[in-house]
């Protein structure tokens, strides 16, 4: 295996010093600990903390199992309670008790939360500021010159991983994983590997969150807030408190760290690396990463903020308008004149299934009737504009062919009414709908006041559509179609007559299209 140099230099540093004289920590009144022989930290942009030998803090330490966080520096840290009298205050204390070699100087030694004490006597020692570090390199001249022209996620984290290697940290595999507002996704995680230079991508549903190798997983841990991961696979074993770690180890991989990728929407993604070198990151290879944390996320943010609103569009609006949404058109008025085959789908007999059926049972009902819908139309090129009530009104626009517009129309309508009244699993009641098309010049496009637009079609052919899948209803044919829709030698549709339709101005000329072989 090539061993990386790891020739990486900046200026994140972590230095601890001794503190050469008495050094006491109170809570008001209440000396809670005071010690000859402790220490300060001062590390890059933090302020100092002074840790304390365990034997020299006074006040009571309860331990605390059930909380820890994980430093990518320093390691594990576990806490403790602290009591004053009747006092107790939840992890107030915290200790490195397997520190990593960045903090080996504190193992073993205790600090206490910022709020927990109210003042230190020092003695006349003093502390300096905390270096504030110049992070520079190839890296961050990469990110803040080239990384914005990439395209896409996928080129962003092979990039990403590519330039770290270049700079030399050896990064055996690095991460990406984004959440995401997506009604069938959680989130989407972006996987480099340095071996074949290539990104897999996995975008897990919502079930996700329900999973035992996600719950026990350093991504949970970090995106629930609870801070990063740093794990020296090669020592502690135990703790291994993640199966992925066994994993990575059994892979050749001495190193793992986990930190959080913040939004400006407080959002919480993960990025995590591995390392295969015998020494595992150096603080100096961290420091990189954690400086440049910001501007990568900014750089993910801007792809999650493109993919959601697609997303959130495609969902409410459908595939084709939330394209041309997304494209610019956004002002009243906005839209073309189009010819198209208009199909309103309507549920027959709602009144009576909500009544009879319970709330929960009644909305299954209704997400099968709209989905079964919406999947053929879907497959048929067609769109659904919108769920009205309990009715879904789609387009099927003609570009340059009627007939192929109207034949397509029909298939799907044929095809829901089929797969509606198919004996669905469990005890769910088989579903009737009443369906009208017809076929027209509308307009497509933004409809509303300045603040609250609607895109949907406006013109006859929509309204005659709905007005013919009433008349199905009131007559028992599942399928209403106007004239020179439906053109089919095999099954010819039935001549239903000039029908006066309400608020249609002329009779139309309606036939009542077969179903079934």
């Amino acid at each position: 295996m090539e061993i990386l140099e790891q020739r990486t230099a900046n200026d994140y540093q972590i230095l601890v010093e001794p503190l050469d004289g008495p050094v006491t920590a109170r809570r008001g009144d209440t000396v809670i600990a005071r010690s000859d022989r402790a220490k300060v930290m001062y590390e890059t942009r933090l302020p100092p903390v002074i840790y304390f030998p365990r034997e020299d803090v006074i006040a009571d330490l309860v331990p605390a199992p059930d909380h820890r966080t994980f430093c990518p520096f320093k390691g594990t840290a576990s806490y403790a309670d602290l009591k004053i009298g009747d006092t107790t205050l939840k992890n107030a204390v915290w200790c490195y008790e397997n520190a990593l070699p960045e903090g080996r100087a504190v193992d073993g030694y205790v600090a206490f939360m910022p709020d927990t004490v109210t003042d230190y006597e020092l003695s006349g020692l003093h502390l300096h500021a905390s270096p504030s570090g110049n992070i520079s390199g190839p890296t961050v001249d990469w990110l803040l010159r080239e990384a914005w022209t990439l395209l896409n996620p996928e080129d962003l984290t092979a990039a990403i991983g590519r330039r770290l290697v270049e700079d030399g940290i050896a990064v055996s595999r690095f991460s990406v994983l984004i959440w995401s507002l997506h009604p069938m996704i959680a989130g989407r995680h972006y996987i480099w590997t340095r071996t074949d230079n290539h990104v897999k991508v996995a975008s897990p549903s919502h079930g996700i969150f329900q999973n035992p190798a996600f719950v026990n997983s350093p991504l949970q841990h970090v995106s629930n807030g609870l801070g990063g991961v740093r794990q020296r696979l090669d020592a502690n074993p135990d703790e291994f408190n993640f199966p992925i770690m066994e994993d990575l180890r059994a892979q050749g991989a001495t190193d793992y760290v986990a930190m959080p990728l913040p939004f400006s929407n407080g959002q919480i993604n993960v990025l995590t690396m591995a390392s295969d070198h015998p020494d595992g990151f150096t603080t100096a290879n961290l420091g990189l990463v954690f400086e440049c944390a910001p501007m990568i996320s900014r750089l993910y943010e801007v792809f999650a903020l493109r993919s959601n609103a697609t997303a959130l569009l495609e969902t409410y609006l459908g595939k084709r308008t939330g394209a041309r949404v997304l494209g610019g058109e956004i002002r009243r008025g906005d839209g073309d004149v189009i010819e198209a085959a208009i199909l309103f789908c309507d549920l027959r007999g709602s009144t009576r299934l909500e009544s009879e059926l319970s709330r929960p049972d009644y909305v299954a009902l209704l997400n099968r009737f709209f989905e079964v819908t919406t999947d053929l139309i879907n497959e048929n090129d067609g769109e659904v504009l919108k769920f009205i009530g309990d009715a879904v009104l789609a387009i099927f626009p003609a570009t340059d062919d009627r007939a192929q517009a109207c034949s397509r129309a029909v298939s799907s309508a044929r095809r829901i009414v089929e797969t509606l009244a198919a004996p669905d699993e469990g005890d769910q009641p088989k579903i009737q709908c009443a369906i009208g098309i017809a076929f027209g010049e509308v307009t497509y496009g933004n409809v509303g006041s300045r603040e609250r637009l609607d895109f949907t079609v406006i013109g006859s052919a929509a309204n005659v559509a709905a007005r013919l899948g009433d008349h199905g209803k009131r007559t028992g044919h599942p399928i209403v179609v106007a004239e020179d829709v439906c053109q089919d030698p095999e099954r010819p549709p039935l001549p239903l007559g000039r029908l006066e339709l309400h608020n249609v101005r002329a009779p139309v000329e309606a036939f009542a299209v077969q179903v079934g072989s």
